[in-house]
């Protein structure tokens, strides 16, 4: 190892560029959430967990209507449980 290294000709910035269509972020996920992905791609034995997370999010917006459904489905749940509550006490 030098004891100086010429620096001067450095340039800032990724080795390899991102595609254009990517773009880098800062994003606070849970734990078990990335956790969850981490372990999809281990089982595959490869890949990327970002990519999937990627994909994941892509197929949520691709059906925006599931959501919708989803928190439809979720309300009912929750009345008739409440419903139940209202009724034994």
């Amino acid at each position: 190892m030098k004891r100086e290294y010429d620096l001067s000709k450095g340039k800032r910035g990724p080795v390899i560029a991102l595609p254009p269509e990517k773009v880098r972020i800062t994003i606070r996920m849970d734990r078990d959430i990335v956790d969850h992905f981490r372990e999809k791609v281990r089982k595959a034995h490869g890949g990327n967990y970002q990519t999937l997370i990627n994909d994941a999010l892509r197929e949520h917006i691709q059906r925006p209507g599931l959501a919708k459904q989803l928190g439809a489905e979720v309300r009912s749940v929750l009345r008739e449980k409440l419903e139940k509550i209202k009724a034994t006490a």
